[in-house]
């Protein structure tokens, strides 16, 4: 199999709001049952859930690689950590207790910890397996249900993620996916059976889903774009430094929510550093990102390429 660049992989149609309100209901319906069992019965779920990404690891990852366009080195990591984000919260499904508060003349006051519902979970195209995994996982080990939208850019993975919970053991319906793009997310966001949801992408979208939200007063999560600056003193180990800058700007082609996209260096070893980093760069290996010895894979569709392109031009300029 080759990566063949602008093929069309497959055909979804979108989710709309009747397809959307199906997903709600039948994870509504799983919830009543997975929110009854014990924390040590869902731990067992997850865990089996684990076992199988572990154990289908190369096979996900070169899903992943297909969907989104990484190398299968960086697929592979992902992959790993998914089933090691489960495994975690597996294990503290069996631990979560509330408190219990001794009151004056022998009476007490206790808290006690319930899942909220129907979860929705809005996933980004950068790393669309794990970040389903990071929302899954914390969400079902609650007892909760969930609905989940991948990118339209990257809508495969996560359709196995919710085969291998089926086969796991859940029950039917407790993480569903829908397909679509903003007006699906509209959808999602609206639905009055939904109690929380969890975002990953953009700092505009990020600002319409709280706005949205904020109608039916859901609780929101939101993993938003930042432009995390590296500074670099003359005293710093080079070699670590030059790799940190490379690390933080070039992992997944530098389609990344937290990249050092700022490095300031100390005058004094600017020369020095910024020469070592360009001898570097030219050293990564850009290629079809399902080769072994590929460092660099594929930008994930020709407006972000147009919008790279663009960034470059513009530094040139300036």
């Amino acid at each position: 199999f080759k990566m063949c660049p602008g093929r069309v992989l497959c055909k979804l149609p979108c989710s709309g709001e009747k397809e959307v309100d199906l997903a709600v209901q039948s994870a509504k319906a799983a919830f009543k049952i997975w929110s009854q069992m014990s924390g040590m019965e869902r731990c067992r779920v997850m865990l089996e859930a684990a076992r199988i990404i572990r154990e289908q690891r190369d096979e996900i990852a070169t899903m992943e690689t297909i969907n989104n366009g990484k190398s299968i080195l960086e697929a592979r990591e992902d992959i790993n950590i998914s089933w090691q984000c489960l495994e975690y919260y597996a294990g503290l499904a069996g631990s979560l207790a509330g408190e219990h508060i001794q009151l004056p003349g022998g009476s007490f006051g206790y808290t006690r910890r319930e899942p909220l519902g129907v979860c929705v979970g809005i996933g980004a195209w950068n790393y669309p397996f794990q970040i389903a995994c990071w929302k899954a996982g914390p969400a079902l080990a609650c007892g909760n249900a969930m609905v989940f939208k991948p990118s339209p850019f990257t809508p495969i993975s996560v359709v196995r993620l919710a085969e291998i919970f089926t086969e796991a053991g859940v029950p039917k319906g407790l993480f569903n996916v829908v397909q679509g793009g903003a007006t699906t997310g509209q959808f999602l966001c609206h639905h009055p059976d939904v109690a929380k949801i969890s975002f990953t992408g953009s700092v505009p979208t990020g600002m319409k889903i709280m706005e949205m939200a904020a109608k039916g007063i859901k609780p929101v999560t939101l993993e938003l774009g930042g432009k995390s600056p590296l500074i670099i003193f003359s005293d710093c180990s080079l070699d670590n430094a030059v790799n940190g800058a490379l690390m933080a700007n070039f992992l997944t082609q530098g389609e990344v929510c937290c990249n050092g996209t700022r490095v300031f260096v100390e005058r004094k070893i600017l020369d020095t550093f910024t020469k070592e980093v360009v001898k570097r760069t030219q050293k990564i290996k850009v290629g079809d990102p399902l080769l072994e010895d590929t460092r660099m894979g594929a930008l994930i569709n020709r407006p972000h390429l147009n919008r790279v392109q663009g960034f470059i031009k513009q530094a040139k300029e300036q």
